[in-house]
């Protein structure tokens, strides 16, 4: 409040929109975050070379055939309503279809482990071992954070394998036969339900409870619907999707790491806080006493 009274009487209004765009722009940047980290770090390439790689051929394949057979039919009924914009929808509805079919059939049985463990893997180059730690087995000598991965000790799952989204899915897709806003419209709306999966395996890893995970995805449910909307529309490129994924996944994990470094920076505050009267009455042992005193009274 003391902030806000600071600023001129002019912009003060403005402040509470710009913290949401602010806020916006922020969540919205860590799938992007990801995908640089991604491609930084060599050490997790195989797994998505090992692992879903052949999955990748896989959805190509589904993405050929609706392209082939689905698109045109699609297109040429849009084209009635759209005019000029009708492909922009009839893609998206396409990239749509393939997402609902790839999900359904590969994404909840074959992908999550290797989120799980990219996610785990981001968190310990962060230096949060102390939040996987009790989880899974780790081995400290590895020469890189993936190499240090052990088998999880306890349930590891970065995402559930949800109905629900899927049906959402089906339910949303012909939001894309509304002109102009449709496709925006099914982007958000499907990715304000993607984004709040993205810190389970966060909250997983803190212990917390299906209350405790409802509230925290509350407190943040703006922020993450914009990182659900950025996931999304990366999950719609095909080919790319199952790598889109994983880079998801390490933005996802670089955002709890400053989730969880600004939730501990008070409390170190405070213990240095408690320390320091401590420290100032101690001597250097190589000092001389202080000189005695003979006062009686």
């Amino acid at each position: 409040m003391e902030s806000q009274n600071r600023l001129p009487r002019p912009i003060r209004p403005l402040k509470r929109p710009a913290s949401y765009v602010s806020r916006a722009l922020t969540a919205a940047s860590y799938p992007l975050r990801g995908i640089y980290y991604f491609l930084r770090h060599p050490a997790y390439y195989p797994l998505f070379v090992g692992r879903l790689l052949p999955l990748s051929i896989i959805s190509l394949l589904v993405y050929t055939i609706l392209f082939t057979f689905a698109f045109l039919p699609q297109y040429a009924f849009l084209a009635i309503f759209h005019g000029w914009g009708a492909w922009i929808n009839a893609v998206v509805l396409v990239l749509g279809e393939g997402l609902v079919i790839i999900q359904g059939l590969f994404e909840g049985f074959f992908v999550d482990e290797c989120r799980v463990d990219v996610f785990d893997a981001t968190l310990l180059d962060k230096g949060l071992d102390s939040l996987v730690a009790p989880h899974r087995l780790l081995f400290p000598d590895a020469p890189n954070s993936v190499k240090k991965l052990g088998k999880p000790t306890t349930s590891a799952v970065y995402q559930p394998w949800s109905l629900v989204q899927i049906v959402e899915l089906i339910v949303f897709l012909p939001l894309n036969l509304i002109p102009y806003v449709g496709t925006p419209a099914f982007l958000i709306i499907t990715g304000a339900r993607l984004g709040t999966f993205a810190h389970y395996r966060w909250f997983e890893l803190r212990g917390l409870n299906k209350k405790e995970r409802k509230a925290e995805i509350r407190s943040r449910m703006w922020e993450y619907t914009w990182f659900g909307t950025i996931a999304m529309l990366l999950e719609l490129v095909p080919i790319l999707s199952f790598f889109f994924l994983l880079t998801s996944t390490t933005g996802a994990a670089l955002w709890t790491a400053k989730l969880e470094q600004q939730a501990r920076e008070p409390a170190v505050s405070a213990a240095s806080a408690a320390d320091a009267p401590l420290d100032s009455q101690e001597h250097d042992p190589d000092e001389p006493p202080p000189p005695y005193v003979d006062n009686p009274v």
